[in-house]
Parts: structure tokens; C-alpha cells; sequence
């Protein structure tokens, strides 16, 4: 019969385990910064990506998949977005204090799996807007500006607008892993 006596010394386990753990951190660091700094090429395909917006002639069309991502990126750096021409669609959603030529181009955003919902959008300004009741679903094509809502805001100068039926993808849903702030790339 053999009995091994084994030796435990605790500095040098510490050390082992301190190293791995430095090792690691290095190691998530590294592939984080190279998602971050290529993510924006890498995601070029993405049709969900900020920075995908299908542009028709220098304007950037917004669908239900990157409808959220866009109007995160809009809000959160509205000076970099103003003079870029959108054309997207939703109904009008209206708010008691708003300006007679003011309402929300409005999707529903679903934010459970219970199908529960809020209402996104931004806010546009438009001559016409009283010759659509709200509720009814009108298509855009307009400027960004920046203007004054309770704060500073993204407000879309409506250069077109037509009424259409409502969309078989009516709905939206919260911004996604693929959102990068992109900052004048839409």
C-alpha cells in the first residue's frame, strides 16, 4: 500500500489562481473591444443595424426591424442626425398639449412576452396633419431637426405625407444586441 503525502502551499495556489483570473479578464477585454470596434463591419448585412438604413436616393428608409435601433441612436444624439431625410411609416398619435401641426408618427413597441405594449415614435411636425384623424396610418418622408419638447428633441419636418392601410408588421420591439451607437451613419 502506497499513501502519498501531498504539500499545500497556499502562496503559490493564490498566485495560480490570481494569474488565471488576470488571464481571463485580458482575455474578455480583448474580445469585447474587437466586437465593439468591429461590430459597426460586421453588422453592415444586419438589416437591423443603426447604420443600415437603406438609403433611396439619400434618404434613409426605417422598417419595423430597425425602427427602435434608429430611434435610440436619433434621441441620444440628436446633433448628429439633424439634416438626415427619413421616410418610415405609423399612425398618428396625438397629445393634448402638443401644436395643432404636431403629433407622433407612433408604432407600437412590445416589451413582454404577455404582448404588453408602448407606444414609440417621434415627434413630427406637418401643415397638413389635420386632414388625418389620429389613429389612421399615414407614410412619411421628412427632416430631422432638432427642436423643443420638454427638452431638447428630435422632430421630423414632414416634407411628404400620404395615408395607407395598416401593415401587416405593425409592431416593434426594444432596440437590440446589435444597436452600436453609431452617430451619423444612418
Amino acid at each position: 500500500m502506497f499513501v502519498y503525502n501531498v504539500k499545500v502551499n497556499g502562496s503559490r495556489i493564490f498566485k495560480i489562481f490570481f494569474t488565471g483570473v488576470v488571464i481571463l479578464v485580458i482575455c474578455i477585454t480583448v474580445i469585447v473591444s474587437i466586437r465593439v470596434f468591429n461590430g459597426a463591419n460586421d453588422n453592415e448585412d444586419d438589416s437591423s443595424s443603426v447604420s443600415t438604413c437603406i438609403k433611396k436616393g439619400g434618404i434613409c428608409d426605417i422598417s419595423p426591424r430597425n425602427y427602435t435601433n434608429v430611434l435610440k441612436a436619433v434621441h441620444d444624439d440628436i446633433d448628429s442626425y439633424v439634416g438626415v431625410k427619413i421616410h418610415f411609416s405609423g399612425y398618428v398619435y396625438r397629445v393634448l398639449d402638443f401644436n395643432s401641426n404636431q403629433f407622433v408618427l407612433a408604432r407600437d413597441m412590445i416589451i413582454s412576452s404577455a404582448f404588453q405594449t408602448v407606444v414609440v415614435g417621434f415627434l413630427c411636425e406637418c401643415d397638413s396633419i389635420s386632414n388625418f384623424e389620429s389613429n389612421s396610418w399615414v407614410e412619411i418622408t421628412g427632416e430631422i431637426v432638432k427642436g423643443e419638447y420638454h427638452g431638447d428633441m428630435p422632430i421630423v419636418k414632414i416634407n411628404d405625407i400620404k395615408g395607407i392601410d395598416k401593415p401587416n408588421d405593425e409592431y416593434v420591439y426594444p432596440f437590440d444586441e446589435s444597436y452600436i451607437p453609431t452617430s451619423g451613419l444612418v
